[in-house]
């Protein structure tokens, strides 16, 4: 069983966190959201996985390599121009000659995917959708099924009257590869709007696999913020407290779990944590400042008496003594209230394998 993961498009939803960052590598509890995912698919003894990735496809792989120091076999496939969720499975034809899944990158879920795989091969169809419940299926590609399952119709991003159901397409298939004989080469094509309908058309059988397993579309920065938060409870509990590595925390700083601290990480006297909240690599808390509820990547400095709040701050920044942030997200390199650049030979990644960007002119 193979995988394709569609890690191309442009993530405008989430900037200005992905300026600079491919959305697939965006810190998840301080290792990129990629990783998980493979984690996630090593679990369910999927390892062979190729990467359909656009222009940031350098980071994926000088990160990820070959994918042997995560247990996986990894192999890229570069779109030069946007190709769509279709397209981009269409140029990796020629790796796809059995049953494979297909994932949207910027899901993350605990589908059970043993069983859907099994599910679909009972069926004999030519794809297994899984289909998930949203509180608002108005945002998202709803599915209409008939008995046992069989899809009978797709409705894209419908009114609350026209939407039948709340259960929408969660970005994980299961596809014969006949599939990629109703998907045109070299042009941009999505399964959703076009791929799927069409399938219907010509009355191939599609069938859903529903589940209530968690699921979460990050491609907002509200929603990739609630990732960390959920995975932090789940992981460390409603007062767990981890260090990744060598840190300084002064005896006065006052931390209430959940929250992950990175290595090199220091915290000044009198300053106040509290979870559900991460810290990368090498941040600099300084005295009496608060933290709550935030996601911290690397090498920021939050000098004396800041304040943050259900933030997000990217690479290298700085917030001036005094400031207060409440729901904000910073992209890589900003400044509030004046201060010094922090060195640009920081890292990125935990494991230091990616440069820095440059600064913005």
């Amino acid at each position: 069983m193979r995988a394709v993961i569609l890690s191309g498009g442009e993530a405008t939803r989430l900037r200005p966190l992905t300026c600079n960052v491919s959305k697939v590598m965006v810190p998840v509890l301080n290792r990129p959201f990629l990783q998980h995912l493979v984690s996630y698919l090593k679990s369910h003894n999927i390892v062979d996985i190729t990467l359909a990735i656009g222009r940031t496809s350098g980071q994926v792989e000088s990160y990820f390599g070959d994918g042997s120091r995560f247990g996986a076999s990894i192999r890229y496939s570069t779109e030069s121009v946007p190709l769509g969720t279709a397209g981009a499975v269409k140029n990796t034809e020629r790796l796809l000659n059995s049953t494979f899944m297909v994932f949207n990158g910027d899901v993350y879920t605990d589908i059970d995917l043993t069983a859907m795989i099994n599910a679909h091969e009972r069926s004999g169809a030519i794809a297994t959708l899984a289909l998930t419940p949203v509180d608002d299926p108005t945002a998202y590609g709803v599915v209409e099924t008939a008995g046992e399952g069989r899809i009978t119709r797709f409705l894209e991003k419908p009114s609350r009257e026209e939407a039948p159901s709340n259960l929408v397409n969660a970005g994980v298939y299961v596809l014969h590869p006949d599939i990629l004989n109703y998907i045109t080469p070299n042009t941009s094509v999505m399964f959703e709007r076009d791929v799927f309908p069409s399938v219907l058309a010509a009355g191939a059988t599609m069938y859903a696999y529903p589940s209530h397993a968690y699921w979460i579309d990050i491609g907002t920065p509200e929603r990739y913020l609630s990732l960390n938060h959920e995975l932090l409870r789940r992981d460390f509990g409603p007062r767990g407290l981890q260090f990744e590595g060598e840190h300084d925390i002064h005896p006065s700083a006052q931390i209430e779990g959940p929250v992950l601290i990175g290595k090199g990480c220091s915290v000044e006297g009198d300053c106040t944590i509290e979870g559900p909240t991460v810290l990368g690599q090498g941040c600099k808390i300084r005295e009496g400042a608060v933290i709550r509820s935030s996601l911290l990547w690397q090498g920021r400095e939050i000098d004396r008496g800041a304040r943050l709040r259900n933030s997000i701050l990217a690479s290298r920044c700085y917030v001036g003594e005094g400031s207060l942030l409440n729901s904000s997200v910073l992209g890589d390199n900003v400044m509030i209230g004046g201060g010094t650049p922090l060195p640009q030979n920081s890292k990125i990644w935990p494991d230091g394998s990616i440069p820095p960007s440059p600064l913005p002119h």
